[in-house]
């Protein structure tokens, strides 16, 4: 049974890659048949698309109510996406950003940061006995986020940007079954990671919050990590960086708000540790681009950012 587990919770990661990738792509081929427009596609579509596997995930977890693996699972996969897929990124190519994203989208990760802090942590500034993310505060993510929506679709089409993902055109038919077959995937794949990431920590003596923060947290960053890689190859570097922050912001606003909406999310305090982690990997972005003249990140950069990331993760796995 022990070794069940784990197929599963391997086969849950490659079902969440695929799921996704079904998902968009008989999603965008309707939406590109009915004429709707390559920004709303790129920006709805897309990025849920990139977001699925943190979102299915949570959305497992809050049912089953594991709340250890729903706040592990975001709080690490925002850590992963700054220091090691920004890391990877700029390695293989400088990354240079516009006045925008310097200014008011990184500032809005991290808001986004901070706010989880904020909201998580009741019994430490409210004196309340038990910290949780309620449903009031689930409602406040999703507000910030529909803020954020706003804001990027209306820069969307002041600048005209088309999303990187093409479009494929399948039948009416493919397109329906491609849909289906991706949520069937994701739903699957989301129940068999949780149940494995549950088992495994049982099995090896570590916490499910330790569990989730590392190889749950990593292996629902695989899409972002596979097409941050491909757009800096291809120097696309604006996409890199924008869909990093864009499902950094996902994952706190949409993501952990629809968790908590659906039920609170008691908050493990070892846990601050992470928030202060993703808080501080946000802001050094921040400070390094700001530092830099032409609002880059430089392979060096890059490479510390892979430094921390596994000193990171190197503490989570000796501590946990």
């Amino acid at each position: 049974m022990e070794v069940l587990i784990y197929i599963l919770f391997v086969a849950g990661f490659i079902l969440l890659v695929y799921g996704a990738n079904w998902l968009v792509d008989g999603a965008a081929s309707i939406a590109g048949r009915y004429h709707i427009s390559h920004v709303v596609i790129g920006m709805t579509i897309v990025a849920l698309g990139t977001s699925a596997p943190e979102l299915v995930v949570n959305l497992v977890a809050s049912f089953k109510g594991t709340a250890d693996v729903a706040l592990g699972n975001v709080l690490g996969s925002n850590v992963s996406n700054i220091l090691l897929i920004l890391g990877v990124s700029a390695l293989l190519f400088p990354l240079a950003v516009n006045h925008n994203t310097l200014w008011k989208e990184v500032p809005f990760a991290i808001l986004g940061a901070a706010l989880v802090g904020i909201l998580a942590n009741d019994r430490l500034l409210d004196g309340i006995e038990q910290s949780k993310i309620y449903r009031s505060d689930g409602i406040v993510l999703i507000l910030f986020f529909v803020l954020f929506s706003v804001y990027a679709f209306g820069i969307s089409r002041e600048k005209g940007i088309v999303p990187v993902h093409k479009i494929r055109m399948f039948s009416i038919g493919r397109s329906l079954f491609l849909i289906i077959a991706g949520i069937v995937a994701l739903v699957a794949g989301g129940r068999w990671i949780v149940q494995g990431a549950v088992e495994i920590a049982s099995t090896l003596g570590m916490s499910e919050a330790v569990i989730s923060l590392t190889i749950v947290a990593l292996g629902t960053s695989l899409p972002e990590l596979a097409t941050c890689v491909a757009a800096a190859l291809k120097k696309n570097v604006d996409i890199v960086i924008g869909n990093v922050l864009g499902s950094n912001i996902f994952n706190v606003f949409f993501v952990l708000g629809t968790s908590a909406v659906i039920k609170p999310l008691p908050f493990n305090e070892v846990l601050n540790f992470d928030v202060f982690v993703g808080l501080g990997s946000v802001i050094l972005l921040w400070a390094f681009l700001a530092m830099s003249g032409k609002n880059t990140l430089q392979r060096w950069q890059g490479i510390l950012f892979i430094l921390l990331y596994i000193a990171y993760i190197t503490f989570l796995l000796i501590s946990g």
